[in-house]
């Protein structure tokens, strides 16, 4: 597996870009640019398992919370690879990989920081599309008009 990290600046404080990552519309929303149709089932609770899983494929990960700090970061370590929408347990392209969500805020505006290990094989594909779901998050967080400001 390889490390990527991606980053983007928001117009918005943390605490909101933390919504939009992980409030269940807009992860969908953002999340579907990486892998079409993804959604996640369990609790975000550090300690607790949570499954992502691609609705079109059925395909996804079963992940460790291993660390979550609200509104800064959270560290997911993938535990499981699934399919048949996350019945099942399948080859091991994800296991053991990592990925984390960091956001710092200064002045109004909240850096993201993402750090994802993926398999060789979707270096590619992550690269194209994680910066695509980077600007979508951004876009989400920016839109006054879902924030009755």
């Amino acid at each position: 597996m390889k490390e990527l990290q991606f980053s983007v600046e928001i117009n918005a404080s943390k605490d909101r870009v933390w919504t939009i990552l992980w409030e269940d519309a807009t992860f969908r929303d953002w999340a579907s640019l990486i892998d079409e149709g993804t959604y996640f089932k369990g609790v975000m609770q550090e300690g607790n398992e949570i499954q992502f899983i691609s609705s079109v494929s059925g395909f996804g990960v079963t992940d460790l919370i291993e660390k979550l700090n609200p509104n800064e970061f959270i560290l997911f370590r993938h535990s499981a690879d699934t399919k048949e929408s996350g019945k099942q347990e399948r080859e091991k392209e994800w296991t053991g990989g990592k990925e984390s969500y960091a956001l710092t805020e200064k002045n109004g505006v909240t850096t993201l920081i993402v750090k994802t290990d993926v398999p060789k094989e979707q270096e590619e594909t992550f690269t194209t599309r994680f910066p695509k779901a980077l600007e979508r998050i951004k876009t989400l967080a920016e839109t006054r008009e879902k924030w009755n400001e």
